[in-house]
């Protein structure tokens, strides 16, 4: 659905709704003060205000546990029908989705509204590495799995694991559960793991090693972006070197199933020109962001295509049955 008809129906659903709105909307971050899904609610929260497209301050509320489970069931069990509520979202939460870490929770029992900014995905090597490019890469892979070894800052199973794994089943090769993985704590662990020698490759997030970048210490095999990320043209995509791969740790929104198709779409197109205002490119271009905007439908399905992408592998490589 195009944005011209998204705003249409938006400011429809904005007449039909705001004699009803006497509460501020609210903004759940599924963590403590400090983290990604706090930043995402206080960052369109305020945009959102300054924009003029809610006629209060949003108000935040943090509810950590369980990685976000604990806010999931209370949106799903308590505020499913409430149409002033929107919920933090990233990749960490469709990939616990997908690999039933919830509790037996789904994906389907809320609705996720969109996307506006990520941290991209990342396949780095250290500067002295023989891998030129991403192919380089798969093919050592190929001639000797146990050759290699990635690191990365997330759980066996996590987002970090599944990146590499995604390409690699681009490229063919089926026996996932050959390539060896070592989880540490966070990216910047998983980088001198690589750099030291300990590892090959590493696996993670734009934002874990810019300053490995500048100081030259890294090589980066891929972005896996639909296109280059800003200031880093010289890095190619996953994508463009044959591995149609988009691999994101997207900052987004997502909504209780239960509120009404014109009500989605109304926060559809308040994400939407979150997304278009200055203040946000600002926002994204302080804070490492690369731009990648989805919203109402088209993000649904996409997000959809992902969990069963990321169940998929998690089968295949023993994190779920």
């Amino acid at each position: 659905m195009n944005f011209t008809r998204l705003l249409a129906l938006g400011t429809s659903a904005l007449i039909s709704l705001g004699a009803s709105q006497a509460m501020a909307t609210e903004c759940i971050a599924p963590a403590n003060a400090g983290g990604g899904w706090d930043f995402t609610c206080r960052q369109v929260g305020k945009i959102l205000y300054d924009l003029k497209l809610v006629p209060n301050p949003v108000q935040v509320t943090n509810m950590a546990g369980a990685g976000g489970g604990l806010a999931f069931s209370n949106v799903v069990n308590e505020r499913n029908t409430d149409d002033d509520l929107i919920v933090a979202a990233s990749s960490a939460t469709t990939t616990r989705l997908a690999q039933n870490a919830f509790g037996g929770a789904t994906a389907d029992q809320v609705r996720f509204v969109g996307a506006i900014g990520a941290d991209p995905g990342v396949i780095v090597v250290a500067k002295d590495s023989p891998w030129q490019n991403l192919t380089d890469m798969v093919e050592a892979i190929k001639a000797d799995p146990a050759s290699v070894t990635f690191a990365g800052g997330s759980a066996a199973g996590g987002f970090d694991h599944m990146k590499p794994l995604q390409i690699l089943k681009k490229a063919g090769f089926d026996d996932v559960r050959a390539i060896k993985y070592i989880g540490v704590d966070g990216g910047a662990d998983a980088i001198t793991q690589t750099i030291g020698g300990h590892t090959q490759a590493m696996t993670g997030d734009m934002s874990e090693i810019i300053g490995f970048i500048k100081s030259g210490d890294v090589r980066v095999l891929a972005v896996m972006t639909n296109e280059r990320v800003p200031g880093f043209e010289d890095i190619p995509t996953a994508k463009e070197q044959g591995f149609d791969v988009i691999a994101v740790n997207w900052r987004g929104l997502y909504v209780p199933k239960g509120i009404s198709d014109d009500a989605f779409t109304m926060w559809a197109s308040k994400l939407q020109a979150v997304a278009d205002s200055a203040e946000w490119q600002e926002v994204m271009k302080s804070n490492g962001l690369a731009p990648f905007t989805l919203v109402g439908n088209d993000f649904q399905s996409w997000v959809d295509g992902v969990i069963a992408e990321t169940t998929e592998l998690s089968k295949e490589i023993g994190v779920i049955q």
